[in-house]
């Protein structure tokens, strides 16, 4: 099995800035309450100087859900921040250390009523079209035939990479959003981090300094880098096992977002709304802060089940076996789903991603009382079932409801 992005592991900065994507989508797909905050946030500054009518409090905006479907995409490019730049040594006293990729590309799509939320994530190893783009001064850059997708970012900045996307995925994008690797230390401290679980007797990996045992874990701050950074410690050892591994991540963290330990607690929320609005650069599209509050209220009451995480459909590519190439046949299959607004589900055998394995189901205790059974009215229509479309089997991923454990490898790797 070719083992794409299986050459001298990358700059940290690139799976940094997986992470802070995760989060930034998982972010803006967990409910009115953290976009609320986020929202009062940024209008901080505009407003501190307005002056108060005497005799009238504040109106609160009569807003609703964002109407129809909606695409967001979200973008973390690898950068060298002085904040952080110690953490990450040479990358950052380098040549390179002006160098920006776009290591995390990520379509959150949300669809009209009933409301549904998939993520796609596109493997940077991804060998693509890239259009024509604008500079920020001007000048155009010429279109390739065939070029990493980390790399559209140096052609015309979040604009381009937008472009690129929307080229490939035949989507429309009116929203992008580019965020800094820096948060992810900040935001996984507080929210009080991210249960994981760590499977295959242990991961072990010199490249991130993990050597963490079997079991639950509990992650933040350095060490949810370390996680979602790793490759050589599972199974696999490949770029696309590790995005498997950060969907295990993504749906904990999507969880944890909604759970009452931290919606209903508003000193959480409000930091870490503010810690996500800092490091976010948005399009012009997104600067209204009201816009983030209507994609959330679209988006509230989802189901786990309807929040799925995929990867774009790859296959090998034949000139590069440490490279992969889109495959149109399924991706066709996975837009055309999402276009009639049909539940999704992932058929991929995630023992097989070398990224994830299937926890055990969870033990749940019965209640000591439960309800009686209502009783159905019948003269009551009763509601249509709707049959979820089989994704092609080449498409890994997995909804926020399902549990996952990593596939470690133990085995030493240096």
């Amino acid at each position: 099995m070719a083992r794409h992005g299986e050459l001298p592991s990358p700059s940290p900065f690139g799976f940094v800035l997986k992470l802070v994507g995760i989060i930034a989508a998982v972010v803006l797909v967990s409910g009115a309450g953290v976009a609320a905050y986020a929202a009062t946030d940024l209008t901080t500054s505009f407003t501190e100087d307005a002056v108060e009518l005497e005799g009238q409090g504040a109106v609160p905006p009569d807003i609703g859900a964002i109407e129809g479907g909606v695409d967001v995409l979200l973008v973390g490019t690898d950068e060298c921040e002085p904040e952080f730049a110690h953490i990450f040594g040479d990358r950052c006293t380098g040549a390179d250390a002006d160098g920006q990729l776009n290591d995390v590309n990520m379509l959150v799509h949300i669809s009209d009523n009933p409301r549904r939320v998939t993520v796609v994530s596109f493997p940077r190893d991804l060998m693509v079209p890239i259009p024509s783009c604008t500079r920020e001064d001007g000048s155009t850059t010429s279109a390739t035939s065939k070029t990493q997708i980390n790399e559209a970012w140096s052609f015309g900045g979040l604009s381009c990479v937008a472009k690129t996307i929307k080229e490939l995925s035949g989507q429309n994008i009116p929203f992008a959003a580019k965020v800094s690797f820096g948060n992810v230390i900040n935001i996984t401290d507080a929210i009080g981090g991210v249960d994981v679980c760590i499977g295959n007797g242990g991961i072990k990996d010199k490249y991130t300094a993990i050597n963490w045992p079997a079991g639950p874990r509990t992650i933040q701050g350095v060490e949810a880098l370390q996680f979602l950074r790793t490759r050589h410690g599972l199974q696999n050892g490949s770029d696309l096992a590790r995005i498997s591994n950060q969907q295990q991540y993504m749906s904990s963290l999507a969880r944890k977002l909604v759970s009452d330990e931290v919606l209903s607690n508003p000193a959480t929320l409000y930091k870490l709304a503010a810690t996500a609005v800092d490091n976010i650069t948005p399009s012009e599209s997104l600067t209204n802060p009201m816009t983030l509050v209507q994609i959330a209220l679209a988006v509230k009451d989802v189901p786990f089940e309807d929040i799925v995480f995929v990867q774009y459909p790859v296959l090998t590519d034949p000139a590069d076996v440490n490279r992969v190439v889109p495959d149109y046949d399924s991706a066709t299959e996975l837009w055309a789903a999402l276009a009639a607004n049909e539940p999704i589900e992932v058929t991929h055998d995630q023992e097989l991603t070398g990224g994830v394995i299937v926890a055990d189901p969870q033990p749940t205790e019965a209640p000591a009382d439960p309800a009686p059974t209502a009783t159905a009215d019948p003269s009551a229509t009763p509601a249509p079932s709707e049959t979820a479309v089989a994704l092609p089997d080449n498409i890994p991923g997995q909804n926020a409801a399902q549990q996952t454990c990593s596939a470690g490898n133990v085995r030493s790797n240096g």
